[in-house]
C-alpha cells in the first residue's frame, strides 16, 4: 500500500511539473562542437526524462542478469525450506495424534530438508516420536540436546522433568524443576513443582522467596498467591514456636493479614502470645477468628487459655464463646464439655442434646455417654448413647487427598501439594443416614436409670438434692418427653453373654421367666 501511494505521488508530481512547463513556453539553445542546437523547453525536459528512464531500465536489466544465479538458488532453497516446514508441521500433528509411523516418516523427511541447527523443533518431533514408540532413552537424549540450546532450554527441561517423574527419580525431577524456575520463574509447572519440593523439605524461606518471584511474574493470581504465602508463613512459624515465640508470632500475624480465615495461623498466633504471657492478645486473636469461623480447635484453646483456671472459669469462657456465635454446634459442644468438667450435669446434658438436634455427630453422642457415665453411672444408658454414636456421621477433621489427620499440615502427605488440607467430614464413612427426629427418638427410647445407679449416684454426691425423693428415683434427661414413673424396677441384665445377677427377692413363680428389663 505504501509503494502504491509513493508511485502515485511521483506520477502526480511529474504531471504537475510538465503542466507548469507547458504554461511557460520557452526556447533552449545549446552550442556543442560548433553546432547550434535550438529546441523548446518542453522537448528538452521530455528528452531528459526519457534518458533517465532508459538509464534506470538498463541498470535493472544488468542487475537482474548479474544476480540471477543467486536468485535462482534462493528460490529453490526457499522451496525446499517450505517443504521441510510442511513436513515438520505434519510430523508434529501426527505425533500429537499418536501416529508413530507417520511421525517417524515426517521426521526423516524434515531432516533431509531442514538442518537441526536451523530449526530446533526437529529435536522436539524426534523426541515425541521416540516417546510414542516407547524409546525413552532416545527421547531423553533429545531433551538433553534441547536443554543445551538457549532457544529450547525450557522445553528440554520440562521433558527431562516429566521423564524423571515417570521413572520416580524425585531428586532429579527436583533439580530440573529448580533449574527451570531459576532460569524462568514465570513457568507455571516449574514454579509449582519447585514450590512443592521446597515445602516438602521444609525450606520455608526459599519457598517464600520463590513465591514472591512468581507473584511478581504473575504466575499465580493475587488471592491464590496470598493464600499460599500465608500457609508458608504459618508452617515456618510453627517450626519457630518453641525456640522463637516472637518470630513465630510475627509470621502468624503476617499470615492472618494475607488470609484472615486461616484457622491454623490464628491458633499459632495465640500460642505464641501464650508463651509470651500475653493472654489478653491471645484471647483477642481467638475471639477474632471465632467470629468468622467457629472451629473446635479455637474453642478448645480459648477455654483452656489460662492453665490455672478452675472448671467454673472454663465454663464461663465457653459460655462467652457461645454468646459470640449463638446457634453454633461447636459452641454448644464446648459449653457441654466445660459443664461436664465443672460437674454441671444438667447444663451439660441440655447443651449436648441441643447440639445433637441441630447436627448429629459421633462426638456429641460420645459426650452424652460421658455425661451419663459421670452423672448416673448407668451402663445401660451409656451403651444406648454409644450405639447412637456408632450410627451417627463422623465429625469433621483435617482431610487432604483422602488422608485424615488429627492436626493441620501445610503439605499433603499423599501428593506433596501445598495447602490441601480442608476441615470437612472424611469421605468413605459408613453410617446410617440420620433422619429428622432421630435424636428425639433416641431420647424417648433412653432406658430408665437402674436402681443401683441411683444408689451409687446418691453415695457419690449426697449433698445434691435436686428434686423430692419420690421424683428423684426416676431422673429424666433434659428435654425428654418420657413420663415419670412412681416405681422403677431394677435392671439386672448385662451383656448378651452375661446371665446377670441373681436376685433372691424375686418370687419363685417368676424365676423361670426370662426377664430382660
Amino acid at each position: 500500500m505504501t509503494r502504491i501511494l509513493v508511485f502515485a505521488a511521483l506520477v502526480l508530481a511529474l504531471g504537475l511539473g510538465f503542466s507548469w512547463l507547458a504554461d511557460r513556453p520557452g526556447q533552449l539553445s545549446l552550442v556543442w562542437q560548433g553546432q547550434l542546437i535550438e529546441t523548446s523547453l518542453m522537448v528538452a525536459a521530455s528528452a531528459v526524462t526519457a534518458l533517465v528512464a532508459a538509464v534506470m531500465i538498463v541498470w535493472w536489466l544488468l542487475r537482474v542478469i548479474w544476480t540471477s544465479p543467486h536468485s535462482i538458488n534462493r528460490f529453490f532453497r526457499a522451496r525446499k525450506r517450505d517443504r521441510g516446514y510442511q513436513a515438520l508441521s505434519t510430523g508434529l500433528i501426527a505425533a500429537g495424534a499418536g501416529n508413530a509411523v507417520l511421525a517417524r516418516k515426517m521426521s526423516a523427511r524434515t531432516r533431509g530438508l531442514i538442518s537441526a541447527d536451523q530449526e530446533p523443533l526437529i529435536h522436539l518431533l524426534e523426541a515425541q516420536t521416540a516417546l510414542i514408540e516407547g524409546k525413552h532413552d532416545e527421547a531423553r537424549k533429545k531433551f538433553e540436546l534441547m536443554a543445551e540450546d538457549p532457544e529450547t532450554q525450557e522445553l528440554g527441561l520440562r521433558g527431562l522433568y516429566m521423564e524423571a517423574r515417570r521413572l520416580g527419580a524425585d531428586e532429579a525431577a527436583r533439580q530440573y524443576a529448580e533449574k527451570a524456575a531459576d532460569k524462568a520463574p514465570y513457568l507455571p509447572w516449574a514454579a509449582e513443582a519447585t514450590l512443592e519440593y521446597r515445602s516438602q523439605s521444609g525450606r520455608w524461606d526459599d519457598a517464600i522467596h520463590l513465591l514472591d518471584q512468581q507473584r511478581a511474574a504473575h504466575v499465580f493470581e493475587r488471592r491464590e498467591a496470598d493464600r499460599m504465602k500465608a500457609v508458608l508463613l504459618t508452617a515456618r512459624g510453627e517450626e519457630k514456636l518453641d525456640a522463637e515465640p516472637k518470630a513465630a508470632r510475627d509470621d502468624a500475624l503476617a499470615a492472618m493479614k494475607l488470609a484472615p480465615t486461616l484457622v491454623p495461623a490464628a491458633l499459632l498466633a495465640a500460642k505464641a502470645y501464650i508463651r509470651e504471657d500475653n493472654l489478653r492478645k491471645a484471647a483477642s486473636v481467638l475471639e477474632q477468628i471465632w467470629k468468622s469461623d467457629p472451629h473446635p480447635d479455637v474453642a478448645r484453646t480459648y477455654v483452656r487459655l489460662r492453665s490455672g483456671d478452675s472448671t467454673l472459669d472454663r465454663l464461663k469462657r465457653a459460655e462467652r464463646l457461645e454468646a459470640m456465635q449463638p446457634g453454633s454446634v461447636d459452641a454448644m459442644i464446648a459449653v457441654a464439655g466445660a459443664a461436664l468438667d465443672a460437674k454441671e450435669f444438667r447444663k451439660a446434658r441440655a447443651k449436648a442434646e441441643e447440639a445433637a438436634r441441630l447436627e448429629p455427630r459421633e462426638s456429641i453422642f460420645m459426650l452424652l455417654a460421658d455425661i451419663e457415665e459421670a452423672d448416673t453411672g448407668d451402663q445401660g444408658r451409656v451403651r444406648h448413647w454409644l450405639a447412637q454414636a456408632l450410627r451417627a456421621p463422623r465429625d469433621p477433621a483435617w482431610v487432604a487427598d483422602g488422608f485424615v489427620s488429627d492436626k493441620w499440615l501445610p503439605v499433603s502427605p499423599v501428593t506433596g501439594r501445598l495447602d490441601r488440607f480442608e476441615w470437612k467430614a472424611p469421605f468413605g464413612q459408613i453410617e446410617s443416614p440420620v433422619e429428622d427426629g432421630s435424636v428425639d427418638e433416641a431420647l424417648r427410647t433412653l432406658p430408665p436409670i437402674a436402681a443401683h445407679a441411683i444408689v451409687d449416684a446418691k453415695k457419690a454426691e449426697p449433698e445434691r438434692v435436686e428434686a423430692p425423693p419420690a421424683a428423684s428415683a426416676m431422673p429424666i434427661a433434659a428435654n425428654s418427653d418420657m413420663p415419670a414413673r412412681e416405681e422403677v424396677k431394677p435392671f439386672f441384665g448385662g451383656r448378651p453373654d452375661d446371665p446377670g445377677v441373681r436376685d433372691d427377692t424375686i418370687p419363685p413363680e417368676t424365676k423361670s421367666r426370662l426377664r430382660l428389663f
